[in-house]
């Protein structure tokens, strides 16, 4: 069985409640219940933190174990050579993904630290993005 880890940065705790127009309006818990029944074959686990550090920690934690990461990074993906660092340095693959469009948005977001280490990068399906890379990663 297939061990895959979903990793969600900064703010996305808050799917559901923020900036529904861009996000939609379903937690992030809800949704993982029907990745997990979508991919019942899969070892299907979840984490999220605000905290750069945290997010380091848990890729260190998996990297060299796990069969896949599909990450977003939230805000993070812009801003933290740290991160990318720490994907570059692990075994595991990493998917990044993005629910929004970054490309679509703030010139400031169209850059990110964290691509050039991953496997691939899927944005701008919403949710669905996160189906898309675990299916990547299968």
């Amino acid at each position: 069985m297939k061990k895959i880890l979903v990793l969600n940065g900064p703010n996305l705790n808050l799917l559901g409640v923020r900036e529904k127009s861009i996000y939609g309006d379903q937690s992030f818990e809800e949704y993982f219940k029907s990745l997990k029944a979508r991919f019942a074959d899969v070892d299907l686990s979840y984490f999220q933190s605000n905290s750069e550090g945290a997010i380091i920690d848990k890729l260190h934690e998996v990297g060299f174990e796990y069969d896949g990461v599909v990450l977003n990074a939230g805000a993070y993906t812009h801003t933290s050579v740290a991160i990318g660092d720490a994907i570059a340095a692990i075994k595991t693959p990493v998917v990044e993904v993005h629910i929004s469009n970054v490309h679509q948005r703030e010139a400031f977001r169209h850059h990110s630290y964290l691509s050039k280490n991953c496997k691939g990068v899927i944005l701008g399906f919403g949710l669905d993005s996160y189906r898309l890379g675990i299916e990547s990663l299968i």
